[in-house]
């Protein structure tokens, strides 16, 4: 029986600023030492005051303005109360009826907040293999996460398939790296989806279930996917499905229970005493208008741009969307005068499956000597396969193609009365395959220009070679 699936979604991204959210330790997602960018504010202690992170709160700000969003008139801190042992003062501090964002969209799904707070800290399990060996059970708490900025997105219940998780989850990353306001990383849990699904018959929404902290996109399809399918069969077999949040196990490719699902009352959400209520369009700083002066080009923008501007193929854009640095070489080389039309489709063929393979050291090569490599291929100074070759030498040289080109008699041969004598030398030498190519094997042509390419450390023009063979063997 078919179900119509109902996806809202909650993702969190860490901040890159360059402290926590309410204190002034350092944010360093890479910091491998347990428990020492800490101190007493946000370890919790007793009498601590919480100060606002203006960095954190700006970058939230342009995230919203980004997808379309409203900044809130008015705006405050709410403390969230639950009880965990990676919650150091017992309650979280995040926001609740006034966000700092409302609305907006992203790849048309409608976003109903973005609000600020802070992250918790990381615990660190002892798993059951060493608990056995040391006849211990235990857990640890590092705090260094504790207290980061962290921006929370809310969708509204709109999507209606895992792939279109995906694909926003990916937009939003993308938004976040261009904007510069996330690493985003999700291998390192910079960022973290959740999931409320649901599934239904006709426009009454089924039984929301949670599934929470899924840290890679691979895991957030799989989870929603077997979601879907549990549920289903739930309603087939007349079983009720639980309001609840579930975990998502890697290994054994299943949603697991883990608590009952709290609403919002659970957590006794009041604004927090300690911390001024924001009044954000009133200040000069905070204002729409300034702050759409610092935004950055979107993902979204750019596809338009290379579209409108170099018109090549949308598999290239989709690359260079996904590859900035490479994207700034196409731009640059692309920017020299002479390059344009169909130059942009052999200039993105050579970025995209050549130098992209050479790794850090492609993009060593500097852009106006690309534009001349183009230029030397167009005019016939250089083959295909030279021009290859070409880029290699480009980058262990760091030099000008055309110097390379003098230096090592790397120019494409043209010469006809050179090639004639090189084309004779090779049909002597391989009467075989020259009755081959007079019996109709098409092929024993090719091995011919291959062996004039190879007698010339491939600087003949193949199409002169092949009009000079098939001239000599006619």
């Amino acid at each position: 029986m078919e179900y119509t699936p109902t996806i809202g979604l909650e993702i969190h991204a860490e901040l890159n600023t360059k402290t926590k959210m309410f204190c002034a330790c350092k944010n360093d997602t890479d910091e491998k030492r347990p428990n020492v960018n800490i101190c007493p504010i946000c370890l919790g202690h007793p009498g601590i005051l919480p100060v606002i992170n203006k960095e954190a709160v700006k970058h939230v700000l342009k995230v919203g303005l980004s997808i379309g969003g409203k900044i809130g008139y008015f705006t405050e801190f709410d403390r969230k109360n639950y009880f965990y042992p990676d919650i150091p003062k017992g309650y979280q501090i995040s926001q609740y009826k006034h966000p700092l964002i409302f609305g907006g969209e992203l790849l048309g799904v409608k976003i109903t907040r973005v609000h600020l707070e802070e992250d918790t800290a990381r615990s660190a399990h002892l798993s059951s293999e060493a608990s056995a060996k040391l006849d211990e059970n235990y857990s640890l708490v590092d705090f260094n996460r504790a207290g980061v900025p962290l921006m929370e997105l809310v969708t509204e219940p709109v999507i209606h398939s895992s792939g279109k998780v995906v694909k926003f989850g990916q937009e939003l990353q993308l938004l976040l790296q261009y904007l510069g306001v996330a690493e985003a990383n999700m291998e390192k849990g910079e960022m973290r989806l959740e999931a409320n699904i649901s599934i239904s018959k006709g426009q009454t929404l089924g039984t929301k279930v949670e599934v929470k902290n899924l840290n890679s996109f691979r895991s957030a399809e799989r989870a929603i996917e077997y979601e879907i399918k549990r549920q289903a069969e739930l309603l087939e077999s007349g079983e009720k499905i639980n309001q609840e949040t579930r975990g998502w196990d890697d290994k054994k490719q299943i949603t697991f229970s883990q608590r009952s699902k709290e609403d919002s009352h659970d957590y006794r959400y009041f604004p927090d005493p300690d911390l001024p209520k924001l009044k954000l369009r009133e200040t000069e700083e905070f204002n729409e208008k300034n702050l759409c002066k610092e935004l950055k080009e979107t993902p979204n923008e750019k596809r338009k741009r290379y579209k409108e501007k170099y018109k090549i193929k949308e598999e290239y854009i989709n690359f260079y969307i996904l590859n900035k640095n490479l994207s700034d070489m196409f731009e640059k080389a692309a920017g020299y005068k002479g390059v344009f039309g169909e130059d942009l489709q052999i200039l993105s063929n050579y970025i995209i499956n050549d130098i992209a393979g050479m790794g850090e050291e492609g993009l060593l090569i500097e852009p106006m000597y690309l534009s001349t490599l183009i230029f030397m291929l167009k005019s016939g100074e250089l083959s295909s396969r030279g021009t290859k070759e070409m880029l290699i030498k480009m980058v262990k040289s760091k030099k000008d193609p055309k110097i390379i080109a003098e230096e090592e008699g790397l120019f494409q041969k043209s010469n006809e009365e050179e090639l004639i004598g090189v084309a004779n030398k090779i049909v002597s030498e391989n009467q075989n395959a020259v009755l081959e190519y007079k019996s109709g094997k098409i092929s024993a042509l090719q091995f011919l220009i291959g062996q004039g390419m190879k007698a010339t450390a491939g600087s003949a023009n193949p199409q002169k070679l092949k009009d000079i063979f098939e001239k000599l063997i006619s």
